[in-house]
């Protein structure tokens, strides 16, 4: 068996005094493992941090085997990623939400949300809102996607603010207003498509956006994977907070 893909370095761990198994994500093979010989040398451990872009080729006598990768590197943001707490937080963030697809089933949609997510990760008031985007399309593809496309009590497509924590489904302001205390805040920018990402988008519309894909995250995932992406998620929140507090004080008054 053999294949040949680009990959995202997810992680590793150690095998031997030499070998580390690999973990990537990749278009068309998912998330999958394989062992990378003499993956600890000072040759390879600068290709195999978290975030870097890997060409790769999969060897196994059979598919069911763990095999072996030999990898050319193609883009390096190990660098970048690690030059904020931000950014630190925010790759081991989204490696952590990708363990809990199944491995070797394929999501190129996910791949490619995940390399442009990298590729902003070192900016904010730009990661922050593709951070909640992100966990709105794991959730889908995991299958617990929200609907956030009309008012789940009256069919309207506008004025949308609140999310139902029990339908997974958007409630519209006037129909909500009775219930908003047992309803999750819809931010504007996941409520109206026509906006994108970007520097005019509020903290506290970002932490509403954390808040409500939190909640799902952690009523879908499996128990560990919730405790492990919550402490994760808490970090990158911390360090998002921070970032506003610093650029934008008048946020906060």
């Amino acid at each position: 068996m053999e294949w040949t893909s680009r990959g995202i370095v997810l992680g590793t761990r150690k095998h031997s005094e030499t070998d580390v198994i690999l973990e990537v994500m990749t278009p068309d093979r998912g998330r999958h493992l394989g062992l990378v010989r003499g993956g600890r040398s000072k040759r390879h451990r600068p290709a195999l941090q978290p975030g870097n872009e890997l060409q790769l080729t999969w060897k196994a006598r059979l598919s069911q085997h763990l095999g072996a990768f030999t990898i050319d590197p193609v883009r390096s943001r190990a660098a970048e990623l690690m030059a904020s707490s931000l950014a630190l937080h925010g790759v081991q963030h989204l490696a952590e939400l990708l363990r809990s697809l199944p491995e070797r089933d394929a999501h190129q949609r996910l791949y490619e949300a995940l390399q442009v997510v990298l590729d902003h990760l070192g900016d904010a008031e730009i990661a922050g809102p593709l951070i909640v985007r992100f966990e709105l399309a794991l959730l889908e593809e995991l299958g617990f996607g929200l609907d956030l496309s009309a008012c789940a009590a009256t069919g309207r497509m506008d004025d949308l603010a609140y999310v139902s924590p029990k339908s997974a489904r958007a409630v519209s302001r006037e129909a909500g207003r009775p219930y908003h205390d047992k309803l999750l805040p819809l931010p504007p920018f996941l409520a109206d498509g026509q906006r994108q990402p970007g520097s005019e988008i509020p903290f506290h519309d970002i932490r509403d956006g954390l808040t409500l894909t939190g909640f799902f995250l952690e009523r879908n995932l499996s128990a560990n994977d919730s405790r492990s992406a919550g402490g994760l998620r808490t970090q990158l929140q911390s360090s998002l907070e921070a970032h506003f507090r610093k650029h934008r004080p008048w946020e906060f008054l």
